[in-house]
């Protein structure tokens, strides 16, 4: 019976094993084209004859072109012949001229055996492992008793198997659990990006509470977004400038704040994607996902007087194509623009189709940032939901939507750089249609389809004149003449035209003979055509010219180009926007999963593919991303580049079971990966290593301990201000300005002036910190923060005496350190006492002896000083009693949150 038992027993570990070692690197004797021939042609070969380069005609990137005849006439790969393939026999000639590569160390040995059995195998082609779809994984090592008898085991969930089973591989063993006052430290600034407060110390480390409850309740509360909104908004480069020389200012917190809101209702990440590339395009978007499509409003705007707004137009969509593709897919494709992929199997021309999604948006480097969604005052939101209902009573619920979209964005309409052809005429700074007496412009390819009214916003120069339009030539056909006012100042112009039908080249003429040649008679900001306003009501009609002025809080967004003014999408011949290619149309790489059946040609059909099941990058992109945050390195280091240039994963199959798991088990839900991850094992590992480990695997990629990495500059201010009793818990709105040195912004540009904030919003979390590309805070800078000029995947965290010297002297470290020092006062008497408070409230245990001894050594020598001269403790603490011994804690509380242990993670 024992020996049945024993024998069944074996039966099934093999057979549960079967899944696990699929994904162990095997010696079938076969050579393997993507592990073993890929990475030596990319180091090798590929630079000459790639992408980039096609010397001799001959290139390595796809199989069809490297089987292709050569520049000699012959195919320089014959499957099954290395004798016969000039590919073989160059990597062995004599002459060094002739020998490949070219001018560089002949292959190791190795490398041409390898290659050569490669070509006698029939020189295969091989899919990278990452643009595979993943499939589903057995758990390694699992028996099926697992969940019953797990009493005593290690494995708290299926990512621990997989972790464990890649640690006995290499002879190791995970470490020991980390005691509970650092596993809830560490908990609390993962999800929440700040310390435990008193409270939860006390429930969860003195009273010992469940570790799933505390999970729990910082997935649930309202700093969880706040946190992993940070992450995002790197990604979506999100800031509140536009960039460039003058980096003006933008107003762009309510897609911040959105961002925030969405982690926080757990919103799926299907839904999170399709809401940001394509709010715009889903059935009768809600306020909420047209903000959200400011995702990729956050493209830079030039705003310098003299730069082609077509130039920069095409550069903030060439940003959305490459950000898109780094965001979900994960993988280089920026160079694409000018060539195909020197490694990985994307041709030059696809990246053109994928900027075909996104070339027919109405957004065009304008200097007011157009299209916003417009915020109106809860007096004029009362307004316009009138307005609204009344046009629906008396034209139907369609042409109540159209004007109600209108006056939400006032779109469409045409900004003055439109208008060509000028004669006696020009475009004023970029921004404005100037004619003198006689001038004329033509507005081309105008639609006026039931267009009867004629809108512009204009500058009167109180000169008086006459602006006239006329279709098909300056000296056409009159649809309207008006007479303009001598008196007005800025002003909406309501112009009855008269009907026509199709698509016409208009032409406005202007008339003041009384004027200098150099005066301009009017100039024209905007113009649009709209339908029939009803009639009928003389005070609606005000309220809708009203509506169409007033002042509101604008958010660039993204909308779609009308159907009659969509742009074709041409390839750049070698990236050049002024040189037109061939013409494509919407579409996603060959080598990738095809796209979507039924799916539009447009950005919501594009994120539906970035979505399908077959897209084999999404889903590991963002669980590596969750992972990467977690542990402070990715199951794959190169967050960004997941090709065959990046990083090899550490553990396959755990990405692969928990990009699956994410998908289709937890629909989307990011609350869900994050716990999953963060109830495992193989997270709650002490972080102290040894130095054998150190030496075998310096960044823990065997995960063979816990994370223990440097915080994110969000993390140390947010800390900081959290355990001196100074952090706000105010959420949203608009950026704020706490202290920074003198001069920063005006060192690069004027423009804007920093004014610093007042009262609790100089005590914000960091994540509302006005952000400016050119001259960024100082303290998040100096802890490796992005400018956010471009989609920034992975921080490189760095350690420099900047950081140490910051919080020493940075006023609000300073500040935070007196704060503290008050508290020490007020909750421990002896300095002793003191001191142990301060280490129990940071890092929920009491001072070590060494640590001990030298803050006390160090607050007495303070002490002492502030004694000897009195005006520096009052300069240092002016309104505090006791000032020296104050000012002497400030000092010591100063050197405690200059700790490493105060700035890491472990």
């Amino acid at each position: 019976m024992r020996i049945r038992f024993i024998i069944i027993s074996a039966l099934i570990v093999a057979t549960l094993s079967i899944g696990w070692n699929y994904f162990k690197d095997t010696s079938s004797g076969a050579v393997d084209y993507s592990t073993q021939v890929k990475p030596i042609l990319n180091k090798h070969c590929i630079s000459c004859h790639g992408g980039v380069k096609r010397q001799g005609d001959f290139s390595l990137l796809f199989r069809n072109e490297a089987l292709s005849k050569t520049k000699s006439g012959k195919p320089a790969i014959i499957p099954f012949h290395p004798e016969q393939s000039e590919f073989i026999k160059r990597l062995t000639h004599a002459d060094p001229d002739e020998r490949m590569p070219y001018k560089a160390p002949q292959l190791s040995q190795s490398d041409i055996e390898t290659l050569t059995q490669w070509v006698k195998e029939g020189a295969k082609w091989g899919d990278h492992w990452a643009y595979v779809a993943p499939k589903e994984v057995k758990v390694p090592n699992k028996g099926i008793f697992a969940g019953l008898f797990s009493f005593g085991s290690w494995e708290r969930n299926d990512i621990d198997y997989f972790v464990k089973a890649k640690l006995e591989e290499e002879g190791l063993s995970p470490a020991k659990e980390a005691d509970r006052a650092t596993l809830v430290r560490r908990v609390c600034l993962d999800i929440t990006g700040l310390p435990p407060t008193a409270e939860q110390i006390k429930k969860y480390v003195t009273d010992e509470g469940s570790y799933e409850a505390l999970v729990d309740e910082l997935l649930a509360s309202k700093q969880y977004g706040e946190r992993w909104a940070s992450m995002w908004l790197d990604l979506a480069r999100y800031s509140d400038s536009r960039g460039y020389q003058k980096d003006n200012g933008r107003t762009i917190w309510r897609y911040r704040d959105w961002v925030i809101d969405a982690f926080n209702a757990n919103m799926p990440f299907d839904q999170f994607t399709k809401e940001q590339l394509a709010g715009d395009l889903l059935p009768s978007p809600i306020e909420n996902q047209l903000i959200a499509t400011a995702f990729h409003r956050n493209t830079m705007n030039n705003d310098e007087t003299g730069t082609v707004d077509e130039e920069f137009r095409v550069a903030a969509v060439i940003d959305r194509v490459n950000t898109t593709f780094d965001v979900w897919q994960g993988t280089t494709f920026a160079c694409v623009q000018c060539h195909s992929h020197p490694y990985d199997p994307f041709r030059n021309e696809e990246y053109y189709k994928m900027m075909a999604f996104f070339n027919n948006t109405r957004d065009e480097d304008t200097q007011d940032e157009a299209p916003n969604y417009r915020n109106f005052s809860d007096e004029d939101e009362k307004k316009l939901d009138s307005l609204t209902t009344w046009i629906k009573t008396k034209l139907g619920d369609g042409k109540g939507k159209y004007y109600n979209q209108f006056l939400r964005s006032l779109e469409p309409r045409h900004h003055a750089h439109y208008a060509d052809n000028y004669v006696n005429g020009a475009l004023l700074g970029d921004r404005n249609i100037g004619l003198r007496h006689k001038g004329t412009c033509r507005l081309p390819d105008i639609k006026l389809d039931n267009k009867t009214t004629f809108l512009i916003s204009y500058v009167n120069k109180n000169v008086g004149g006459w602006l006239e339009l006329r279709k098909g030539s300056p000296t056409g056909e009159v649809l309207t003449k008006l007479r303009l006012d001598t008196t007005a100042k800025n002003k909406l112009l309501f112009i009855p035209i008269k009907a026509a039908q199709g698509r016409h080249d208009l032409y406005l003429v202007g008339t003041n003979s009384r004027l200098k040649p150099e005066q301009d008679v009017f100039s024209i900001n905007w113009f649009t055509f709209l339908e029939d306003f009803p009639k009928g009501d003389t005070k609606k009609f005000e309220d809708f010219k009203y509506l169409i002025t007033a002042k509101t809080q604008n958010t660039p967004i993204m909308l779609r180009s009308d159907a009659d003014y969509e742009r074709k999408t041409h390839v750049f011949v070698r990236g050049n926007w002024l040189v037109h290619g061939q013409e494509v149309q919407p579409d996603v790489p060959h080598s990738m999963n095809p796209f979507p059946k039924n799916a539009p040609r447009n950005r919501l059909g594009l994120a539906k593919w970035l979505l399908d099941k077959d897209n084999p990058l999404t889903a590991r992109t963002v669980v590596n991303r969750f992972w990467e945050q977690l542990f402070g390195i990715g199951l794959v280091e190169t967050l960004e580049d997941f090709g065959t240039q990046g990083a090899k994963p550490s553990h396959t199959a755990l990405l692969d079971f928990l990009a699956i798991r994410f998908r289709d088990d937890y629909k989307w839900q990011m609350k869900p990966l994050i716990k999953y991850i963060v109830m495992s094992a193989t997270y709650q590992q002490s972080s102290a290593g040894n130095e054998a480990l150190a030496e075998k695997d310096p960044q823990n990629r065997l995960l063979a301990h816990g994370p223990r990495i440097r915080m994110t500059s969000e993390m140390v201010r947010d800390q900081t201000l959290a355990v001196s009793g100074l952090l706000s818990p105010k959420m949203y709105g608009k950026p704020v300005m706490p202290y920074q040195p003198d001069g920063v912004w005006q060192a690069v540009n004027s423009s804007l002036n920093y004014k610093q904030s007042e009262g609790e919003d100089q005590y914000r979390r960091a994540i509302y910190t006005f952000a400016r590309r050119t001259g960024p805070y100082p303290q998040q800078i100096t802890f490796d923060a992005s400018s956010r000029e471009i989609c920034t995947q992975r921080r490189i965290r760095t350690n420099t005496p900047l950081q140490a010297l910051q919080l020493l002297n940075d006023p609000v470290f300073v500040e935070a350190a007196k704060s503290l020092a008050l508290q020490m006062q007020k909750n421990a008497k002896t300095v002793d006492a003191q001191i142990n408070w301060a280490y129990q409230r940071i890092f929920i245990h009491e001072a070590p002896d060494k640590d001990l001894a030298a803050l006390k050594r160090l607050y007495a020598v303070s002490l002492q000083e502030f004694k000897d001269k009195p005006q520096n403790s009052k300069d240092f603490l002016k309104e505090e009693k006791q000032q020296a011994e104050t000012a002497a804690l400030t000092i010591v509380a100063n050197a405690i949150l200059n700790l490493d242990e105060f700035v890491t993670k472990q």
